[in-house]
C-alpha cells in the first residue's frame, strides 16, 4: 500500500505540490511601517520592502531619499490567494496609510513617500478602483482621498538593514512611529476601523 501511494504521488503533477501565491504592492510612506502591517496579516507568506518607479536603476536608499530619482517607498506582498483574499490587502493597506495627502506620510515629505496602491493585474486593478470607491463614499473623515492607482512597474529590493527593521530595532522603531505621529492620526482617520 505504501509503494502504491508513493507511486501514486510521483506520478502527480508538480503544480499540484506548489504553493499558489501571488504578488501585491503597497506605498505608504516608509516602507517600515507598511511591511510590518502586511507582514502580520494571515496568509502573507512575504512582505518585502522596495523600490518602484523611477528613473535610476539598482537604487540605493540614498539616492531615493534625495527625492529626486522618482522612485517610491513601496511594498511588495506576495499571499495565498486561498488564504487572503486581495480585497482585504486593501482593506489592510487603507486602514494603515493616511490616504488624504501627496507627496508625504506623517512625518516624512518628498515624493518618495507619495502612497500608492500598484497593480499586477487587470483584475487588481478593477478591485484597487472598486475599494477607493467604496472608501470615497464611506470614508469616515471629510478629507478628499487622493491615494492613485496606478500600473505596477520594476520593483527593486531596499537594503537588508531595511527589510523586517521593526523587528530588528524594536525600539527605535517605537520611537520613530511614535514621533512621527502616525498611529495617532491612523487613529484620527480611520477611527474603530484599525481596531
Amino acid at each position: 500500500m505504501k509503494t502504491l501511494i508513493l507511486a501514486l504521488a510521483f506520478l502527480m503533477p508538480a503544480a499540484a505540490h506548489a504553493q499558489v501565491s501571488a504578488k501585491a504592492t503597497f506605498a505608504g510612506g516608509c516602507f517600515w511601517c507598511i511591511e510590518e502591517a502586511f507582514e502580520k496579516l494571515p496568509g502573507v507568506t512575504a512582505a518585502v520592502s522596495g523600490y518602484m518607479d523611477g528613473r535610476t536603476q539598482n537604487p540605493t536608499y540614498e539616492q531615493i531619499s534625495t527625492g529626486t530619482t522618482g522612485h517610491t517607498e513601496v511594498v511588495e506582498v506576495t499571499y495565498d490567494p486561498a488564504k487572503v483574499s486581495y480585497e482585504k490587502l486593501l482593506q489592510q493597506f487603507w486602514i494603515n496609510h493616511d490616504p488624504t495627502t501627496i507627496d508625504r506620510q506623517f512625518c516624512d515629505r518628498g515624493s518618495q513617500y507619495r502612497p500608492g496602491i500598484y497593480w499586477h493585474s487587470e483584475e487588481q486593478r478593477k478591485l484597487a478602483e472598486t475599494s477607493k470607491a467604496k472608501w470615497e463614499k464611506d470614508k469616515p473623515f471629510k478629507e478628499k482621498i487622493v491615494t492613485p492607482v496606478v500600473k505596477a512597474g520594476r520593483f527593486w529590493p531596499a537594503e537588508d538593514y531595511h527589510q523586517d527593521y521593526y523587528k530588528k530595532n524594536p525600539l527605535r522603531y517605537q520611537f520613530y512611529v511614535s514621533g512621527c505621529g502616525r498611529y495617532a492620526r491612523l487613529d484620527q482617520l480611520w477611527g474603530k476601523l484599525r481596531k
